[in-house]
Parts: C-alpha cells; sequence; structure tokens
C-alpha cells in the first residue's frame, strides 16, 4: 500500500508515505531464516519484584506491578504489595498459586495477526485468542505487546521480554505504527484535511503523523501513521466525522513491516531486528 502524495492543509504536509505498507504480503519462499531468542537472560540479584514476574513471562513490569499492589502475588507464602521488593535467588515467587520462575532465553515472535481474534493469554468468554496460532509451537511463555482489537489485522509482536515489551507500550517513547484503513465511504478532503491538523476526541486531541489517499484505490481507502495507543483510536477519529471503519490492518509496528508474513502466520524476529528495536528504545 503506497499513500499518495497529498497536502492536508498550509499547516501540514501529507508526506509520501515511507513505512513501506503493502496491500498482501509475498508468499513464504521456503528459506529458513535465521532466528533469534536473545540468548540466556542477565538475572542480578536480588531483582525486583515486579521485573521478577516479567521476566517470568507473566506480563510486563508495568502490569506486574497492579498485580502485586492488588495482592495477587506471593513471595515464601506470603502476599506481597510492594512492586519494588527485592526478591532473593532463591525466593519462591507465586502468582495464581503457581511457582514463578524467570525465563532463562528471551523470545521476539512476529505474528500477523486473523480477524476474529482476541489479543490475550486466555479468554473468559472462551473465544479464539492470537495464542491459539502459537498453542505447541513456542515453549516459552509469551504475552502479547499491546493490544489488536477483534476485528483489526496485522502486525503483532509477542515476546518475554518484560523491559522491552513496557518500552514499546509507553507513550513516551512514540512507537509509530502504520495502519490500511477501509472506510464505508470515501472520505472527503477537508475532513482528510481536519484529521491531518489534529481531531479533537473525548479524551484529548489525536495526533496524526501521515494520512493519505491509497494510490490507485478509491477515496476510501486511507493509509495512516501514528504514535498514540489510545483504545480504539482509530475507529473514534473515523467514526466522530462520521464514517464507518469497515476493514482495518496494522501494516507497520516498530520499523517492523509484514513482508514475507502472511495473514496467521509467525516467525521469529532475527538477530539484526531485535539489536534494532533494542537500540531503537535504548534497552540493554
Amino acid at each position: 500500500m503506497k499513500m499518495s502524495r497529498s497536502k492536508a492543509g498550509k499547516h501540514k504536509k501529507n508526506k509520501a508515505n515511507h513505512y513501506g505498507i503493502k496491500p498482501a504480503p509475498k508468499p513464504l519462499d521456503g528459506k529458513k531464516k535465521k532466528t533469534v531468542t536473545g540468548g540466556k537472560s542477565k538475572a542480578s540479584w536480588p531483582m525486583r519484584l515486579n521485573k521478577y514476574i516479567a521476566h517470568a513471562g507473566v506480563c510486563s513490569r508495568r502490569k506486574a506491578a497492579e498485580l502485586v499492589r492488588q495482592g495477587r502475588v506471593k513471595v515464601n507464602g506470603e502476599v506481597v504489595r510492594e512492586p519494588f521488593y527485592e526478591v532473593k535467588k532463591r525466593d519462591r515467587v507465586e502468582y495464581k498459586d503457581k511457582l514463578l520462575k524467570p525465563e532463562e532465553r528471551k523470545v521476539y515472535i512476529l505474528l500477523n495477526k486473523p480477524r476474529g481474534l482476541i489479543t490475550t493469554l486466555k479468554d473468559e468468554k472462551g473465544r479464539k485468542t492470537v495464542m491459539d496460532i502459537l498453542q505447541g509451537k513456542v515453549k516459552e511463555r509469551i504475552y502479547p505487546v499491546g493490544r489488536l482489537d477483534r476485528d483489526t489485522s496485522g502486525l503483532l509482536l509477542l515476546t518475554n521480554d518484560g523491559e522491552l515489551a513496557q518500552k514499546l507500550s509507553h507513550p513516551r517513547h512514540k512507537v509509530k505504527k502504520a495502519y490500511h484503513v477501509v472506510l464505508d465511504k470515501p472520505l472527503s478532503k477537508n475532513d482528510l484535511i481536519k484529521i491531518a491538523e489534529g481531531l479533537k476526541l473525548e479524551d484529548g486531541v489525536a495526533e496524526v503523523d501521515e494520512i493519505g489517499y491509497v494510490k490507485d484505490k478509491g477515496k476510501n481507502e486511507l493509509g495512516i501513521v501514528l504514535h498514540s495507543g489510545k483504545n480504539r483510536i482509530i475507529r473514534r477519529i473515523f467514526e466522530t466525522l462520521g464514517y464507518e471503519v469497515k476493514r482495518l490492518d496494522r501494516t507497520y509496528y516498530a520499523n517492523l513491516t509484514k513482508k514475507d508474513l502472511p495473514r496467521g502466520r509467525f516467525r521469529h524476529l532475527t538477530p539484526k531486528e531485535v539489536v534494532m528495536l533494542k537500540h531503537l528504545l535504548n534497552v540493554r
């Protein structure tokens, strides 16, 4: 997918898209790519409790801190509510009555999520989740970084690297994401300009880095790039202006693209991609 070069008012000019967004991935070429697990983690003791939980692959450090404050974590049989409690190497840490152990290897997986799947480890209503695709294929306990709603397809990163997951999700790092949007009707030029200049929503201004019509497509197909992590941000942007999003596909995430990754398939990141991500986020 390539966005056509167009101006979005005098104050903002919409650049030609440079994120490699394409409408469909190429078929797998059968060549085995070198994968990476990140090697053994360099655990240092004592370790903060929220970091310990993240390294065990339960969730990010931020979410782990919430679990601790809620009294859902035990250390040596006692509930601990301090996320920065220092765990010693021989301590027993439990969550949901299960003993946790930090993963020795870091795993980074890129999934091209199909529509209809929930982005969570387990769904209380019994609906299919992204973990069903990985079941039995990845031995380490990994979890999704951020979320894509059920009706959104595209790139999703899963890992057991708590620090990386935390920084990817934090708005301070302004991680860019690109989407291919299909609307129920053509988007007017005036509305395109409104979105490009920043549309006011109920929770603040929706800042967009780039937006443009998809080249050689109808005016109802847009490419949009933004770094906001607000819930349903793209759908809310268009709903505010009276449009319905019929299809939404994430085609780019933190310098990663869907190249050679068909829908419903996943792959391990290459060593070069892991280094790139850590450099982008200043993770050691």
